[in-house]
């Protein structure tokens, strides 16, 4: 027997053993909760630019849309990570037993707004409680909605069916719409020639953080260094794609869905900067992603003031995790 050559052998085979699992990457599935889009951008970036690799992670992207619903994919276990609209599911989640947990916020501010003909009188929120119609969709009737009529005094009789069509809003000077403060202003200014006036729910005390990424409770327990690096790799995209070079992610976001523009998806990135949905707020300080139980209480408070819980309805402390975020990763890349 040649034991040098055996020696060698096994040598060998150890080198490639270890590289194999050094280069190991763990598969990871993430859906969103709609087509891909410019709101979507920084985890298309991660993607596209190698950052998720890097960091050990084979990310596949699962998008959502009109006839598609991820939300129960994650509590059952057939997604592990789910891009969330804002707090008020995670509520119901917790409140309802589901064993998730929001991880990291992408959006400081929710994008829902409400829109307004310029030159109607409509200049501050507080003018719009005048309008004769608001447009707001059945969603929007059972939330935020309530907020605007405890906080702010708007009243049913307002009310008309938003049916995610701004014609009956351009007919009617003098209504106003419920809309995505980073995508219907481009629309409405393609089809009517004009500027909306915008009016931030987000702006008004609607305290809620968006586009959050909710887990399971349970991969928070037992694989927290796989959260960490989706969670860090996710940042490190959304710095990347708002302030560096994003074409490969855009074209990837415009492979997933046919629909999307080059000059829609430039106009929502300008609005997320101008309107300061993501880059503002605790993340000047934190970081992208950031949060704090504070705020999720106070959005609470006032969910309670509005009638859509009860004081005690929901154990705050299993809605969000802040172990993962407010550590600055990715401000480096700012520009």
């Amino acid at each position: 027997m040649n034991t040098s050559f055996t020696m060698k052998t096994i040598a060998a085979l150890a080198i490639f053993y270890w590289a194999g699992a050094s280069f190991a990457q763990e598969k990871v599935t993430f859906a969103t909760n709609w087509k891909a889009q410019a709101g979507h951008g920084g985890f298309y970036q991660a993607v596209a630019d190698g950052t998720y690799k890097k960091m050990g992670l084979d990310v596949e992207i699962q998008q959502g849309g009109p006839q598609v619903n991820n939300r129960p994919l994650l509590a059952t276990g057939k997604i592990d990570f789910l891009m969330a609209g804002n707090l008020l599911l995670s509520f119901d989640n917790v409140k309802n037993g589901v064993p998730t947990t929001v991880v990291a916020a992408i959006f400081q501010k929710d994008p829902q707004a409400i829109f307004a003909h310029p030159g109607q009188g409509y200049d501050k929120f507080g003018d719009l409680t005048k309008a004769p119609v608001a447009f707001i969709s059945k969603d929007g009737q059972f939330s935020f909605w309530q907020w605007m009529k405890a906080e702010h005094g708007f009243k049913d009789e307002q009310l008309k069916p938003y049916v995610f069509n701004v014609g009956p809003f351009l007919a009617d000077k003098k209504s106003v719409q419920q809309g995505y403060s980073i995508s219907e202003p481009i629309s409405i200014k393609a089809q009517a020639g004009f500027d909306p006036v915008v009016h931030l729910l987000a702006d008004n005390g609607f305290s809620t953080y968006s586009t959050t990424i909710e887990t399971r409770a349970d991969l928070v327990r037992t694989k927290p260094e796989m959260v960490q690096k989706f969670v860090d790799a996710s940042l490190i995209g959304w710095y990347n794609y708002l302030y560096g070079d994003n074409k490969a992610a855009n074209e990837m976001i415009k492979k997933a869905n046919p629909e999307a523009t080059d000059a829609g998806i430039q106009g929502s990135i300008d609005l997320m900067k101008k309107l300061g949905i993501v880059d503002s707020g605790e993340a000047l300080t934190g970081g992208i992603g950031a949060m704090s139980m504070a705020r999720v209480k106070d959005f609470y408070d006032k969910m309670v003031k509005a009638g859509l819980y009860k004081p005690g309805d929901v154990d705050l402390s299993k809605v969000v995790t802040t172990q993962f975020v407010n550590k600055k990763v990715g401000m480096n890349l700012k520009k």
